[in-house]
């Protein structure tokens, strides 16, 4: 996992001009930046901190298709076209096809995941159900049993802590200039148009800047009058010691617990449905909006009275700051929020219960990421009516890694004046305005 202890690896000089600023050093900045220097543009990546310093390096780093919102399907499948070749791009991280596996409780379930794979059908996914014998024979030994499941056998897996910093590593020998340590304070208007950013640094001058700063987007958003209904939530993750293999070795989960294998012989285990919201200025006014989704599951979302210190929601973080003066971006230069401990525990108890054959379950490191999540759990990726020359592609909603690369894609293709390749219509911007009912992702 990548802190704010990990040693600064890019260090380029601010230059004063470039075609197209990248604002947010995860997957989807490094992509969207790798994808418009391909294209012959001068791309410059401000990173506050480190490069997958946040959610990129703390994700479960699986590379799925399977229980996407349809509209994100496509750019799912493209993504996983393109993850070979990235791979083949670096030095290596562990890319595996190795499939996901959904597992079900009871019928209800089922019914659930067969009524995706009829909406997933016309895309050729390799999706199918498994009934109770199936699933008994791909995991055998399981300490408990299940009603069936949904498996797709091309998804994949990677570590994400090394390929994102690898992806970077490849973008710079294509032209990319990355700086980290270096805070986007405040975006450069002229006549009502952003002309490029005021750094930590010094300014710098672009036609086309790209906001996708996860958790903190909505916060710079809003200094410059621009409310997003954006919410970060917290979702603790842990790391096994090295275990005896099962023979399925993709990613799975049921209704207590989600796990992979790792290169490492360890697992990655995490909670099913378990996040923590930290209430705070926008949390409340962005409430209305979520609270369907919070009714629909009730258990699944813990609601805590105020941030930490320093998180970009807390209440004691500044709404107001200028260009001249230190930021929050500076202030936390890394989100690196501490595990739920009772949950870990939890996790190693629920993973031996359910492979007891495997042994007891010794957790080596567990950590924290925030989520950034939009209502409807699907991301904005849109040009910004009230800003012109800015794009957004935040609100990934704990899926960003997997989808990545295509969404860099399309997002520089945006950023650029070009046809993103993808219908869009589901990503606006104006879907939290224009009055059009928000459909919910299925959140499988």
């Amino acid at each position: 996992m990548i802190t704010a202890a990990t040693a600064i690896e890019h260090r380029a000089t601010l230059p004063r001009q470039a075609d197209v600023v990248v604002i947010g050093g995860g997957i989807i900045g490094v992509m969207t930046a790798w994808e418009a220097a391909k294209m012959g543009h001068k791309v410059v990546l401000l990173e506050k901190g480190r490069i997958a310093g946040e959610q990129s390096s703390r994700n479960w780093g699986w590379i799925r298709a399977q229980g996407r919102d349809i509209a994100e399907l496509p750019l799912a499948l493209e993504a996983q076209a393109m993850w070979p070749a990235l791979e083949a791009a670096t030095s290596g991280f562990g890319l595996r096809q190795t499939g996901t596996l959904y597992l079900a409780k009871d019928a209800g379930e089922m019914d659930r995941y067969a009524d995706w794979l009829a909406q997933a059908e016309p895309y050729q996914v390799s999706s199918r159900l498994l009934d109770a014998n199936d699933v008994a024979t791909m995991l055998p030994g399981a300490g408990r049993s299940w009603a069936g499941a949904l498996h797709t056998p091309t998804d994949m897996r990677a570590e994400p802590w090394l390929t994102v910093p690898s992806l970077a590593r490849a973008a710079v020998r294509d032209g990319v200039t990355i700086i980290e340590n270096c805070a986007v304070r405040l975006l450069d208007m002229t006549a009502g148009r952003v002309t490029g950013v005021i750094t930590e640094k010094g300014r710098i001058g672009a036609d086309a800047i790209v906001l996708a700063g996860g958790a903190w987007s909505s916060l710079l958003l809003r200094r410059h009058g621009v409310s997003i209904p954006q919410l970060s939530v917290r979702a603790t993750v842990a790391q096994t010691e090295p275990m005896h293999a099962l023979d399925y070795a993709g990613g799975a989960v049921d209704n207590r617990l989600a796990w992979r294998r790792r290169e490492d012989g360890g697992y990655t285990l995490a909670p099913e449905g378990f996040h923590e919201l930290f209430v705070g200025p926008d949390a409340f006014r962005a409430f209305t909006g979520f609270a369907r989704h919070l009714i629909k599951d009730p258990l699944g979302t813990r609601i805590l009275p105020a941030a930490p210190r320093g998180f970009p929601d807390a209440w004691r973080t500044p709404r107001r700051w200028s260009g001249d003066t230190t930021s929050p971006f500076e202030a936390m230069r890394v989100l690196d929020p501490s595990p739920n401990r009772a949950k870990v525990a939890k996790l190693a108890r629920d993973f031996t219960d359910t492979f007891p054959a495997l042994g007891r379950t010794t957790i080596k490191k567990a950590w924290a990421g925030m989520i950034d999540t939009l209502p409807d759990v699907v991301p904005i990726v849109d040009t910004c009516d009230a800003l012109p020359g800015l794009t957004i592609c935040t609100g990934m909603c704990g899926h960003g890694f997997g989808i990545g690369p295509a969404m860099g894609r399309v997002t520089a293709r945006l950023a650029t004046g070009q046809s993103p390749g993808h219908d869009l219509s589901r990503f606006r911007f104006s879907r939290f305005s224009d009055g059009s009912p928000l459909i919910l992702g299925p959140n499988l």
